[in-house]
């Protein structure tokens, strides 16, 4: 089974060693949202989504768990 968003920030902040508090400071986030994202009961923006993506240095595709090698339409 796939880890959910929040799951995946949440095992990413663990393997940092860092708390909820700091994790947030340096996202410019409260700790209750970085809490309530991890948990699943808020739904991060676009913005929360690309901060989160540069401070782990991941994909959004792999925290929103799209699959691998999707193809993206021509415009």
């Amino acid at each position: 089974m796939e880890l959910s968003f929040g799951e995946k920030v949440r095992a990413f902040r663990e393997d940092m060693d860092i708390n909820q508090t700091q994790l947030g400071s340096a996202l410019n986030m409260s700790q209750r949202k970085i809490s309530y994202i991890e948990c699943g009961k808020c739904e991060p923006s676009v913005q929360d989504i690309k901060a989160i993506c540069r401070y782990f240095n991941v994909s959004a595709d792999y925290l929103l768990g799209l699959k691998k090698g999707l193809d993206y339409p021509e415009r």
